[in-house]
């Protein structure tokens, strides 16, 4: 018997939302969110199409093994997977566009291209060093960031038992 806390629901509904990020993200037009047109001028098909498909299968295999576990103790090794990947994701996002626009480094590189492909889309924050995070991206970095928490809370915390185990228990 599974005991499936909101905690696994809320991380599982977060990659669902991240999944959908990563295949629509290059491919469907969203208004002001993203600009297919540009990011079709930057990149070749072939090469948006391995990156989606990397993304893609990334987050497929999170949703599988918290699918595969949820409401079950989580093995060891795939807590660490839950923690370790998506902290080397998100770093990776930290590293393209958070250090860039925060504090410059590396912004000089970024700028042109950054604005060839976002230039045309919905940012809430200032530009700062020649560049700013669009929403879009700055949704998924922070959803992403909540997985991981989730995914730590999840697994540093017990469940609660259900009444009917607790009185189990106490017979």
């Amino acid at each position: 018997m599974r005991n499936i806390r909101l905690s696994e629901k809320i991380l599982l509904l977060g990659y669902g939302l991240i999944l959908i990020f990563m295949i629509v993200q290059d491919w469907v037009p969203l208004g002001i969110l993203n600009d297919v047109e540009a990011i079709q001028q930057d990149r070749k098909t072939s090469e948006l199409m391995v990156v989606t498909l990397i993304g893609v299968l990334q987050v497929c295999l999170f949703i599988f093994l918290i699918m595969l576990f949820m409401g079950k103790n989580y093995p060891f090794l795939i807590k660490m997977w839950l923690v370790i990947h998506p902290a080397f994701i998100l770093g990776g996002a930290l590293m393209s566009w958070w250090l860039p626009y925060l504090f410059g480094i590396g912004a000089e590189e970024k700028i042109e291209r950054y604005t060839l492909m976002f230039g045309n889309t919905h940012a809430f924050l200032p530009v700062m060093n020649g560049i700013v995070p669009n929403t879009l991206h700055t949704i998924f970095h922070f959803t992403l960031l909540i997985c991981i928490l989730l995914s730590i809370y999840i697994f540093v915390t017990k469940p609660k038992l259900p009444k009917n185990n607790k009185q189990r228990e106490a017979s």
